[in-house]
């Protein structure tokens, strides 16, 4: 069972990791408190993420375009596309990310946390660091032609998880 990892503003609960699925793939819920932004426009080298609203809206902003994640909704984000999120809103915002294949762990997460913990405004080499060891490059360094990601109106009983239908 993992525990829930802190953030700043923001919590990762793993529910299956690259480690329980042989590589196929990492899911976990994020929790994001009102107010809280995800400070560092980035793109997946190595994989694709697919996110699910569960609670609330989160704002995202995907190869330059925004949308809005709102419950029952789903994104695509094809690896190589800049993204990033934050809910700018009052309420607390929840959803379901998925990246395949399962390369991160909660190791990413947990290393993110510790520079986050360290007090003050992280620092951003720290963080750089971390995230080019997971395969997360700053959206600033390159910006690659890559597909379109997609918001998708579905509930989330239409979207059959391995091991849970």
């Amino acid at each position: 069972m993992y525990q829930p990892i802190q953030i700043g503003r923001a919590s990762v609960l793993f529910l299956k990791s690259r480690h329980d699925t042989d590589g196929a793939m990492d899911l976990f819920e994020m929790t994001l408190q009102p107010r809280c932004e995800q400070r560092v426009p980035h793109f997946h080298r190595d994989y694709d993420e697919t996110v699910l609203g569960i609670d609330g809206t989160v704002h995202w902003c995907v190869n330059g375009k925004a949308e809005q994640l709102q419950p029952g909704q789903q994104l695509l984000i094809p690896r190589g596309t800049p993204h990033s999120y934050s809910n700018p809103y009052p309420s607390t915002a929840r959803m379901l990310c998925i990246y395949t294949p399962g390369l991160v762990g909660p190791e990413y997460f947990r290393e993110l946390a510790q520079v986050f913990a360290a007090g003050g405004p992280p620092d951003i080499a720290a963080v750089a660091s971390v995230m080019s060891r997971y395969g997360m490059i700053p959206a600033a360094t390159r910006r690659p032609a890559v597909a379109r990601a997609t918001m998708q109106h579905h509930s989330l009983a239409e979207l059959a998880l391995p091991g849970h239908q």
